[in-house]
């Protein structure tokens, strides 16, 4: 069965593979060959990564997924930019923490019981209201 990897690694897994990577440039050989091309390479690859960046900015305010289209940004400069491949395993990393936290059975019991407890002050806030001025806005002069 081909896996599309020729390399035979002893004991290496595809969820090892990510860290084992080195950093540096994931240009093609040829490119990485020649100094004037690596670096027309490198100047595209900013450029790329700084449209799709750009264009998450745009979508934080707007409806869309814009931390999502900034990360794949960085992800494109990531390619090329040592800094930016630390800057997404330093990421990964907190996600990785952050989703750990918030899938612990103690903090979504907490999670639920502060939820609960919200949406209990907040129906009891509404019926107050309900019961003081009824159905209509206060201001409609009714009373």
């Amino acid at each position: 069965m081909n896996t599309g990897s020729d390399d035979i690694r002893s004991g290496s897994t595809m969820a090892e593979e990510p860290s084992d990577r080195g950093l540096g440039s994931r240009a093609p050989r040829f490119v990485q060959e020649s100094r004037t091309l690596h670096l027309s390479w490198r100047v595209g690859v900013f450029i790329v990564g700084l449209a799709v960046v750009v264009g998450g900015v745009l979508l934080l305010p707007l409806p869309g997924p814009g931390w999502l289209v900034i990360f794949a940004g960085v992800g494109v400069w990531a390619t090329e930019f040592v800094w930016a491949q630390l800057v997404l395993r330093w990421t990964k990393r907190k996600v990785t923490a952050a989703t750990r936290r918030a899938l612990d059975p103690a903090v979504r019991r907490r999670n639920i019981m502060v939820t609960g407890a919200l949406v209990i002050v907040v129906a009891a806030l509404v019926a107050v209201y309900l019961w003081q001025f009824g159905w209509g806005p206060p201001w409609s002069g009714d009373r």
